[in-house]
């Protein structure tokens, strides 16, 4: 991750501790262009060749129209992401539980008090959109899942823990991958986990995390968008 002049360097390192910190939320969409121009007192060239540092290594992600997201608290390797894409959506999914469940596991032994609160303000209702520049909601796991991972402790299983979760967002793009609950439900599932990691509860952590992941994100051909069949293939997907 490399940028040519002082201030771009300058501004890359502020912009990369706004979001590694988690004050800029996953899935937040960060100041505009004028916006970090005024905050870093650099100019536009400068804030650019920043962003694009940091877009390369999947931790913003533009969006033309619309604004710059954060996606990741941590650099993405290409490599690793378009690796995991190679399979197909339900082994990627799969992948994904084993490392959120190990990720519970060990956030249960190995979290502090400080990122315990970090998780209670990530859940708490508007908590995520306290900045006013907004959150795109449904692009894959968020700032919650991202606090598990580091309160875990082991860098590299959140490192590939990021790789997947790019790789989901792809698919979430392609319509291959759903979320198959709604957003309060989810928040509901967090506050059950949170609960087992707040009381040290490793097994309770890990029955938490399986079951919140089995009904999250979901293969598309595997949800009827009838309410009877969305039903039936929740209770199935819950089974299996």
């Amino acid at each position: 991750m490399q940028v040519g002049s002082d201030r771009a360097r300058r501004s890359l390192a502020y912009l990369r501790h706004r979001i590694s910190s988690g004050e800029w939320p996953i899935n937040s969409r960060i100041p505009t262009e004028t916006e970090l121009m005024q905050l870093l007192g650099v100019g536009k060239t400068t804030v650019r060749e920043a962003v694009r540092a940091l877009a390369t290594v999947g931790m913003l992600e533009p969006l033309p129209g619309i604004g710059t997201f954060v996606r990741s608290r941590v650099p993405v390797s290409n490599l690793l992401t378009d690796y995991i894409a190679e399979f197909s959506v339900a082994d990627v999914l799969s992948y994904r539980r084993a490392l959120e469940m190990e990720a519970a596991q060990r956030a249960a032994l190995h979290r502090t008090d400080e990122q315990l609160a970090a998780m209670h303000r990530a859940i708490t209702p508007g908590a995520e959109a306290e900045s006013p520049f907004g959150i795109d909601r449904n692009k894959a796991p968020g700032q919650f899942h991202f606090l598990v991972m580091q309160a875990g402790g082991n860098s590299l299983l959140a490192g590939v823990y990021a790789g997947v979760v790019d790789a989901l967002r792809r698919a979430i793009n392609a319509g291959t991958v759903v979320h198959a609950t709604d957003e309060e439900t989810r928040r509901a599932d967090h506050a059950v986990l949170l609960d087992a990691l707040q009381a040290g509860d490793v097994a309770g952590a890990a029955h938490a995390m399986a079951l919140h992941i089995d009904h999250d994100l979901v293969p598309a051909d595997q949800v009827d968008a009838s309410p009877a069949g969305w039903l039936a293939s929740l209770a199935l997907l819950q089974q299996n």
